[in-house]
């Protein structure tokens, strides 16, 4: 039997909504950790992202005129730009490097909010993340946030007017995959707004368990840049998100304790 063009056609149907803006892809990626410019731009077009993250501390986006800027290879145009406040250890440094994001950009305010509590773990302070989201928040900005993998935590940036939350899976960085997919799950019944897991994806299968468990999107740097083949793996990525979020839509089968034959027994001929 045919499979009707609507069901086959549920993705194209289906844009990640953030902040009012429609979006074909649900993967975000970062542009750092690449070997050069060129390698970043070939791996954010196999990706197929339509949002990218910049490090404001780290990556020239017009701050140094004479050194070559993110912005020609991957036009504002073309790509939805997502400033973070990576490296920021405190809520003054997080709304000082999104206030000067919003400059840069000439009045941008969607923004990525991270504030980090130590420098081994890469976990999140939540205390000053939240403190810092409330200023921005009344400031104008539109805060897609990363936070721990606390429901609790989680509801309560959605209700304060954060636009996108954002747990970890696992340690920025560390590509051990999700860690804890009960809590993910958890946050992810109880959403107001898209939850995007963020950080700890190392390769594709992680990208898929995470929209399986019905995350809206997936936010992922190093396991794209430090693949041998960063290209390839944007590639795999891009096959990934697409495959989980189908399969969560289309609602996998129950769990069974045994097995069940795949032709029914019964109805037989002999």
């Amino acid at each position: 039997m045919a499979v009707p063009a609507k069901t086959l056609n549920t993705l194209a149907s289906d844009p990640l909504v953030i902040a009012g803006k429609s979006y074909r892809s649900r993967l975000l990626v970062g542009t750092g950790k690449y070997r050069d410019m060129e390698e970043t731009r070939l791996a954010v077009e196999a990706s197929g992202a339509e949002i990218v993250t910049v490090a404001i501390r780290r990556t020239n986006i017009g701050q140094n005129p004479h050194e070559s800027s993110l912005l020609d290879v991957l036009p504002p145009k073309r790509y939805t730009y997502l400033p973070n406040t990576a490296g920021c250890y405190n809520a003054d440094d997080a709304i000082r490097t999104c206030r000067l994001a919003r400059e840069l950009l000439d009045g941008h305010d969607l923004v990525k909010l991270e504030v980090l509590g130590d420098e081994k773990t890469l976990y999140p302070d939540v205390p000053q993340t939240l403190k810092a989201a409330e200023i921005l928040i009344k400031d104008g900005f539109k805060v897609m946030v990363y936070t721990t993998d606390d429901p609790i935590m989680a509801k309560r940036f959605a209700e304060m007017g954060c636009v996108a939350v954002m747990p970890l899976a696992a340690p920025i960085g560390s590509g051990l995959g999700i860690r804890n997919p009960f809590n993910i799950r958890f946050i992810v019944e109880e959403a107001r707004v898209p939850i995007l897991v963020d950080a700890g994806v190392g390769t594709a299968s992680d990208a898929a368990i995470a929209m399986e468990l019905g995350c809206d999107g997936v936010l992922m740097n190093t396991a794209i840049a430090a693949a041998q083949n960063p290209v390839l793996m944007a590639s795999a990525m891009k096959k990934a998100i697409e495959a989980g979020r189908e399969a969560y839509l289309a609602g996998r089968m129950p769990r069974k304790q045994y097995g069940t034959p795949s032709s029914p027994l019964g109805g037989t001929f002999f």
